[in-house]
């Protein structure tokens, strides 16, 4: 199963490819799509054609997305849920549902706690994929997107691998 974590920006969208195969996971790619133009809808549309690329080239099962982080600045989390809507229809458009992480829940599952500092996220991303070369900050949260879905999936996997063999006793 391939695995594409995005972490949404505006003027720059992390994104992060994983392989999963049981419960080894491996780094495939890593970047940053660049939010390019004078205006909000050149940044949306220069985001849409790098993140379509992207879908293109590495073509993965599964995705998961960032959600949006509400603070004061309501101006710039609007701004930050557009850059976000691209990555969700993006992913879409290729017909794969997307996993939700809050932030705290995506620290939580790479680093063990939810606060976590983004040295300790960009840390855990190189601890767990040996010999990655990270395309930056954005890239490295990106990547820790993919592994907490990557261990949701694998978590979900297992629930319903139990649940089918209770089914079959149960029948029996």
């Amino acid at each position: 199963m391939r695995v594409l974590g995005i972490d949404p920006g505006l003027r720059n969208m992390g994104w992060g490819v994983v392989d999963v195969q049981g419960s080894r996971i491996a780094h495939v790619a890593n970047g940053v799509c660049h939010g390019l133009g004078d205006n909000l809808a050149e940044r949306l549309l220069t985001l849409y054609q790098g993140l379509s690329a992207v879908m293109i080239t590495y073509a993965p099962d599964r995705a998961a997305v960032e959600q949006t982080f509400v603070n004061k600045d309501a101006v710039g989390t609007l701004k930050l849920g557009q850059a976000r809507g691209i990555a969700l229809l993006v992913v879409a458009q290729a017909g794969i549902e997307v996993g939700e992480y809050a932030p705290n829940a995506v620290k939580k599952a790479v680093v063990g706690v939810g606060h976590a500092a983004k040295a300790q996220i960009d840390h855990m991303v190189r601890l767990q994929l040996p010999g990655v070369d990270l395309a930056g900050p954005d890239a490295a949260d990106a990547l820790a997107i993919a592994i907490c879905h990557a261990h949701h999936l694998q978590s979900a996997g297992h629930l319903n691998k139990a649940l089918a063999k209770a089914t079959a006793r149960a029948a029996s």
